[in-house]
């Protein structure tokens, strides 16, 4: 009777193992799905500061005082030297360039009365380069010349009677020389004062300062 049960037994544990081995076997060529990335637990960068955009100096909202600028300085208007005066007299010199050799005249004021000479050194005739000195306040130089002009040659470029006028010479051309002797007292109040050439189109160039002191 043992036997039979035995049997019975060891049919039934070969049955199981039978059905166990029909699971389909697993593809040993299968390649595995790729694990993903660990997440960085490193801190992301800080961003870069961005610098405050310049301003120019002097602009409104900018932490800098502007910057100084220095006053312009004061043009010399002729770059010629002064005259030289000696026994309350001077002696200047105009050439063929329409040009006097001296910028300034400065007539000591121990001086009752003051001479000015004037030399043309240059070779032109009177007609065509013709000189002179002038004096008037140097608010009246360009209506003192302007009429001058309309005077003409025949009154040496000098309006006839002109008050304005404080001295003038005589017209001369190139080799001749003349002079005029004027009271100091004229230039002593009102000013500043000027001596000029009255040929049409030479007051630009020929002209200079007259002072008393």
């Amino acid at each position: 009777m043992k036997t039979p049960i035995a049997l019975l037994a060891a049919a039934c544990a070969l049955s199981l193992a039978a059905c166990g081995n029909n699971e389909p076997a697993m593809d040993s060529t299968a390649t595995p799905s790729p694990s993903p990335a660990p997440a960085s637990t490193e801190p992301a960068p800080a961003p870069a500061e961005t610098p405050p955009a310049a301003t120019d100096a002097g602009t409104y909202g900018s932490d800098m005082p502007p910057a100084a600028s220095d006053a312009p300085a004061a043009a010399d208007t002729s770059g010629k030297p002064a005259a030289m005066v000696e026994n309350c007299k001077t002696t200047i010199e105009g050439n063929d360039a329409m040009q006097y050799n001296v910028g300034s005249i400065a007539v000591p004021s121990s001086c009752s009365e003051f001479t000015i000479t004037l030399n043309h050194v240059g070779k032109l005739p009177i007609a065509a380069m013709g000189h002179n000195v002038v004096i008037s306040s140097q608010s009246d130089m360009q209506g003192v010349n302007a009429d001058g002009i309309a005077a003409g040659a025949g009154a040496h470029y000098i309006k006839a009677g002109d008050t304005r006028v404080i001295a003038a010479t005589e017209m001369v051309g190139g080799g001749q020389s003349t002079s005029v002797t004027f009271p100091v007292a004229k230039l002593q109040s009102g000013g500043p004062y000027v001596f000029f050439c009255s040929f049409p189109g030479h007051a630009a160039m020929m002209k200079g300062t007259i002072s008393v002191g």
